[in-house]
This record gives structure tokens, C-alpha cells and sequence, in this order.
């Protein structure tokens, strides 16, 4: 019997769910208890467990989990709307569970290290869920609390952390995809450097163009000091008086930067889409008003919120292992600002 149970304790969610029918994700919320699942899969899923001696979980509800945000996640907050529609897919997922978050936001090494002692010390915290956060310091100590931590937008290269982020890759390689589709051969990337996410938004576009052999070394890559929509008016600006009009469309690996590439070309005189084309990646609410709206790619917000708080749900209850890196699929909006290639131009900058 006791070699029964051993092997049943090892009966993972995928044969639970094969057994059922269902998917893994019902198996997970009917073991949890959550809303949502019919009574008649929740009890064939319930007796499925229990044939295979599958050690039911605890309900989370009345848990409380400590959520810490970047100084980079809280500067996005106030600028544009990207945290806060994460901060709201997880904050209603929350509701949905019975989960209590606790936001501690950090600044720099000193809150830190408050975060990670105060999570250690306090025993009522059940997890972690860590927002916009790349530094090594930061993840090797949240890797070694000895409760679940789970990374929101941003990864561990060391996989000691699970995290959930959207495909920015694919993201950025189906924006570059669909401008090639519209004949244009010259696409200007446009980023702030420095995040391992928006790294993968640059390897995308890089996919994407030597897929189809087209330029993509670094004279076709603008950096930007920051994400304000001014500086990156200032930065095409200053880059087409320097160099001229080489590209015929412009990609940012963010809507911000779009909306000020749009503002620099038409201060010069050119026309989106006409002379040139614009597309971004996030799909800002505010996108879609700009003139002319942005073509872009949504990237769920609201959704890597949620994903989050199921995985680090899932790892608390025991249902979660190994570490994993969960990628959400982005999808294309078109608008306004993506027009076909009608020649091939070489346009100077005008007076």
C-alpha cells in the first residue's frame, strides 16, 4: 500500500486531466475549489485524484502573497498604462481566489533587501510575485527564500525562478513580418536598451529580417535614452538630419517610442503612413487615438497578471514543478499607420 500511495504522490496534473478528459488548467481550479468549473467535472475530477491517491490540495483563499514592483514597473504606472492593466488582471484574479497582495514597491538595494527580510521573517506571506525586475542580486535572493516567487514581465536566465511574460520575441517578429509584407526592406528598429524583454523584442525584429535577408546589423537599430514619446522625436529627428531618410518603416519595441516617431516625422514634413510607416508593440489604450492611430501588436497585460498569480497559486498549493518560463501569444492590430510600399524610396529629409 505504501508503494501504491509513493507512486500515486507522483501522478502528475497532465494524467489527472488525460484521465478526465478535460485540460490541466480545469484539473488545477477543481482541485483548488475555484468558481467557474461545472459541479460534474469538479466531482470526476475530485474521485479521478483520489483513485490515484493524488494528494488533494489546500485551498488558497485567506493566503496572502507579497507583490514587489520595480522602480521601473512604478515610473510605467504614471507614464502610460502598461503596469496598471497587469496590476489589474492580477488584482481580480486575487478577488477571484481569496488571495490578499500585499504591493512593497523597491527602489533600489536598500528596499531590496528590506523586501527579502520581511518576506523571510514573516511567515503569514505564501509567495512572491516579483513585477519588472532584472537584477541579479534581486533574483538570487528571491531564488533562495525557500517559498514560491514567480517573475512577472521579466525571466531569470538562470531559470532558478519561474516567471510568465508575453512572447516578445514572436511579438516583435510578427510586427516586422507584416511591415515585409508591405514591401518594405529597410525597417528602422527603435528601442530603450537595457531590459532582457525588450532584448527579445530586438532578436524578433532580427528574425524577421534575416529570415527574408534583409539589413538588420546595428545601423538599423536607433537607441533611445528613454521611453518618452519626446525623446524618441528627438531621436528620429536628429537621426534623419544626420543620415537621411534610409528606411521606409520605423518598428519600436514600444507604442510610447511610435507615437513620438510619428511626432518627429511629421514635424519634418513627412506623412504616416504615406512616406513612411510606423508600427509598435504593447497596444496602449491611448494607441489607438493618435493620428494616425497605431498599428501595433497587443501584448495582454491584463492576462500576465493573472497567468502570474495562477502559477504562484499552482506552486503554493504543491503543483508546480518544476520552475518553468511561461510565454502569453501576442496578436497583430492593424490601424492607420502601416501603408504598402508604392516605390522604392530614397527620400531626403525635407526643409
Amino acid at each position: 500500500m505504501a508503494a501504491e500511495q509513493k507512486k500515486g504522490r507522483r501522478t502528475r496534473l497532465d494524467d489527472i486531466a488525460a484521465r478526465c478528459g478535460v485540460s490541466i488548467s480545469t484539473v488545477s481550479r477543481a482541485l483548488a475549489g475555484e468558481k467557474g468549473v461545472r459541479p460534474e467535472i469538479r466531482k470526476l475530477v475530485l474521485e479521478t485524484a483520489s483513485a490515484v491517491s493524488y494528494a488533494l490540495p489546500a485551498s488558497v483563499a485567506g493566503k496572502k502573497i507579497m507583490l514587489v514592483a520595480s522602480g521601473a514597473a512604478m515610473i510605467d504606472y504614471v507614464r502610460n498604462q502598461f503596469t496598471l492593466h497587469v496590476l489589474e488582471g492580477l488584482n481580480a484574479r486575487a478577488a477571484a481566489l481569496g488571495i490578499e497582495v500585499a504591493m512593497r514597491p523597491i527602489a533600489d538595494e536598500a528596499d531590496e533587501a528590506r523586501v527579502i527580510a520581511e518576506m523571510h521573517d514573516d511567515a503569514s506571506f505564501g509567495g512572491m510575485l516579483i513585477l519588472t525586475v532584472d537584477e541579479e542580486d534581486m533574483l538570487a535572493a528571491a531564488a533562495d527564500l525557500g517559498k514560491p516567487v514567480v517573475l512577472v514581465n521579466s525571466d531569470d536566465p538562470y531559470m532558478r525562478l519561474s516567471s510568465v511574460t508575453p512572447c516578445n520575441r514572436s511579438a516583435a517578429f510578427i510586427a516586422a513580418e507584416r511591415l515585409i509584407k508591405a514591401g518594405h526592406e529597410r525597417i528602422l528598429f527603435m528601442l530603450r536598451p537595457g531590459r532582457r524583454t525588450i532584448e527579445r523584442r530586438l532578436e524578433g525584429w532580427r528574425d524577421a529580417l534575416q529570415n527574408h535577408g534583409l539589413a538588420a546589423g546595428c545601423e538599423m537599430v536607433l537607441e533611445v535614452d528613454d521611453w518618452l514619446p519626446d525623446l524618441g522625436a528627438e531621436a528620429v529627428t536628429r537621426l534623419v538630419r544626420d543620415k537621411g531618410l534610409f528606411f521606409t518603416a520605423i518598428l519600436t519595441a514600444g507604442d510610447s517610442l511610435a507615437n513620438g516617431a510619428v511626432r518627429g516625422l511629421q514635424a519634418m514634413g513627412y506623412a504616416v503612413p504615406q512616406d513612411i510607416s510606423v508600427m509598435g508593440i504593447d497596444d496602449l489604450p491611448q494607441s489607438a487615438f493618435l493620428n494616425p492611430p497605431l498599428s501595433t501588436v497587443h501584448i495582454p497585460m491584463r492576462e500576465l497578471g493573472a497567468t502570474a498569480l495562477d502559477l504562484l497559486r499552482d506552486m503554493m498549493l504543491g503543483l508546480a514543478m518544476p520552475r518553468r518560463r511561461v510565454e502569453l501569444s501576442c496578436h497583430l492590430v492593424e490601424r492607420g499607420s502601416v501603408a504598402a510600399v508604392s516605390r522604392q524610396q530614397e527620400i531626403m529629409p525635407r526643409s
